[in-house]
Order: structure tokens, then C-alpha cells, then sequence
């Protein structure tokens, strides 16, 4: 594999910024490759997937891009105040990708994943989006972002992010899903550590889902919110996407 960590500019929020690559590197890698875009957490950035687990190693027999964007504490969400990293994402990230890499730019050549605030971000655009991923992993999720906006701890900033309603800007997952035709959406799948804060939201999420008839994969594991427990959850999610990309 080849491992680049490219500066460029991102239009959608003015200003420059990262992105962290693994390339296919050896007899076969003229492509084109689909892709997983791969989000990080809140306190993280586009390199703490490579530093925190052994992913290199974990995809270095896939013929598979791996692209992981730095957001900041951007919650993968336009802002009502800041910067627009939605926008980011689907415009100048996977722009990029499809301009410089040899990737298969369609629906059935992408797929999402992410961690915390990354697996909110990688729900939201899937169902969102359904339209650019074949497949959404999601670990260990901030899910209720409604719930969120209202806390103590969490509420000043991310009401600066979400406004009072995150559902009225298109950026709450349980709404997303309600409105979305079961047979439009990725293959989803989510999990969560059973000793995780963030366990009800995936509970709900699932249980929302299931009252919805929307087919998806979820499991609890023994586990709390720390990279043990996502280095090895990252190995099952990239078994699920390589079987929706068929790779």
C-alpha cells in the first residue's frame, strides 16, 4: 500500500485543510478501486485512523481506496454558524478523490464509515445521500444529535452547529430515515461497546429502524468508547463493505 497525507484547498469551507490516503500499491493497482471514506471523532483528526489502529495492515490486500478527510469538530454538517463540512465532504473530498485517484466514481464504487461523531456523519450522509454509497458502517455513534444540542455539555457548541433543531436542517438520522424508501438505501450496519456513554443512541437508532422495516446489521460487543475496541470493529466493517463492493 502507499500511505500520503495531501494538503489541498476545500472550497465549500474556504480555507485549506487534509486529507489522509491509502492507495493500492503493487501488481494490480492500476484500478480503478472503489472507496471508503473513512470519518473520525470529535478530539481526532484525518491521520488518527492510521496512528490509533492497524488499518494499513488490516487493507493492505484490498484493492481499495481508503480516503480519511480532516473535519474538525465540524460534525459533517453545514453550520448555522462556521464552516460548511457537509458540503466538504460530497463536494471537495470526494471531488478530489475522483479528479486525482483512479476510482470508480459511482454508487456502487463508494461506501462510508466512521467512528463517534464520524459514525453520525457517515449514517447522516448515507441516508442522506443514498444515492453516492453502496454501503454505511457506523461505530460507537453519536446518533442523537437532537438530544445533544440540548445538553449541558454539548449544547453551546453545537447548537452553533445544528441550530435548535438539527431535523429542520436535514441533519438528524432519525428523521433521514423515516423519509427515505427502504429499497433506496446502502447496506447499513452499526455497533456499539455495551460499556460505551453513547450505547442508548445506537439502541435507539436500531430500534427506530427496526419499527421502520428497514433491513440493517447491529451488534453490541464488550467494550467502551476507546481505539481497542474500534481497531477491531474496523476489520468487521471492511468485511461488510467488500462484500457490497464485491471486492
Amino acid at each position: 500500500m502507499a500511505l500520503m497525507r495531501i494538503n489541498f484547498r476545500g472550497q465549500s469551507i474556504a480555507k485549506q485543510t487534509n486529507m489522509t490516503v491509502i492507495l493500492p500499491d503493487g501488481a494490480n493497482s492500476d484500478g480503478p478501486f472503489p472507496v471508503l471514506y473513512l470519518l473520525h471523532g470529535l478530539s481526532d483528526d484525518d491521520s488518527t485512523w492510521v496512528r490509533r489502529t492497524s488499518l494499513e495492515r488490516y487493507v493492505a490486500d484490498m484493492p481499495l481506496i481508503v480516503i480519511m478527510p480532516d473535519t474538525a469538530r465540524g460534525f459533517y454538517t453545514d453550520a448555522v454558524e462556521g464552516l460548511a463540512y457537509e458540503s466538504h465532504i460530497m463536494r471537495d473530498v470526494m471531488g478530489f478523490a475522483d479528479r486525482f485517484f483512479p476510482t470508480i466514481p459511482e454508487r456502487r464504487g463508494r461506501a462510508i464509515e466512521g467512528l463517534s461523531m464520524g459514525g453520525y456523519g457517515a449514517m447522516k450522509l448515507a441516508l442522506k445521500y443514498p444515492d453516492r454509497f453502496c454501503s454505511v458502517v457506523a461505530h460507537s455513534s453519536a446518533f442523537n444529535v437532537r438530544g445533544l444540542v440540548q445538553s449541558a455539555e454539548h449544547g453551546p457548541e453545537l447548537r452553533r452547529i445544528f441550530g435548535g433543531d438539527p431535523a429542520e436542517g436535514g441533519n438528524d438520522v432519525f428523521t433521514l430515515a423515516e423519509s427515505i424508501e427502504p429499497a433506496e438505501l446502502p447496506a447499513v450496519r452499526f455497533d456499539c461497546g455495551t460499556d460505551d456513554e453513547l450505547l442508548e443512541h445506537s439502541r435507539s437508532l436500531h430500534g427506530h429502524l427496526d419499527g421502520l422495516g428497514i433491513g440493517h446489521e447491529y451488534e453490541e460487543f464488550p467494550g467502551a468508547h476507546e481505539w481497542g475496541y474500534w481497531d477491531r470493529r474496523v476489520r468487521e466493517g471492511l468485511r461488510f463493505h467488500a462484500r457490497e463492493l464485491g471486492i
